[in-house]
């Protein structure tokens, strides 16, 4: 399989398990329809699921209740993810590639959501010693590894022509 292949394939992943996993915990969490609220389920002493609607971006930032705020951040995030899939069909590296695909499916994923409902349907909530990392979904972790994958090539791989 090609890099670009490959990178595909992990966004259609990413995309797949993100819109399923929330399809199911829509209905586990028992939604009372679009950005309706829902049960709160402690799993673990650092786990909870819940029911979390960002109609902003990363920790909520930028969110607002019109519309146009939502078409804007979705299609923000079409653009991106197009320029960053121009950038997955030229590069020579693999590790890109995969996390070039992470970020294009999470982020597709969560302009499904923003699409369909108006919001972001967040539903992981980790936290510590009374501390909440800010509830996220599938989609936000593969951007999160996607990134994080960029960042290692392009902090430890040697480049030909530098020391």
């Amino acid at each position: 399989m090609s890099r670009a292949g490959a990178g595909l394939a992990v966004a259609a992943a990413i995309l797949a398990a993100d819109q399923a996993s929330k399809h199911w915990m829509l209905g586990f969490l028992q939604v009372e329809g679009p950005l309706g609220r829902g049960r709160f389920v402690p799993l673990t002493d650092f786990l909870n699921l819940v029911v979390v609607w960002n109609r902003g971006v990363s920790f909520g930032m930028f969110a607002g209740h019109d519309d146009m705020v939502r078409w804007a951040l979705a299609g923000l995030a079409v653009v991106v993810s197009m320029a960053l899939a121009v950038w997955l069909f030229r590069t020579p590296d693999r590790l890109v590639a995969l996390g070039l695909g992470c970020v294009i499916g999470g982020a597709i994923g969560n302009v499904v959501d923003r699409v369909r409902f108006g919001a972001v349907f967040d539903f992981l909530d980790f936290h510590a010693a009374g501390y909440h990392w800010p509830a996220f979904n599938v989609a936000d972790a593969g951007i999160f590894v996607g990134v994080v994958a960029l960042l290692a090539d392009g902090l430890f791989r040697r480049r030909e022509g530098h020391t």
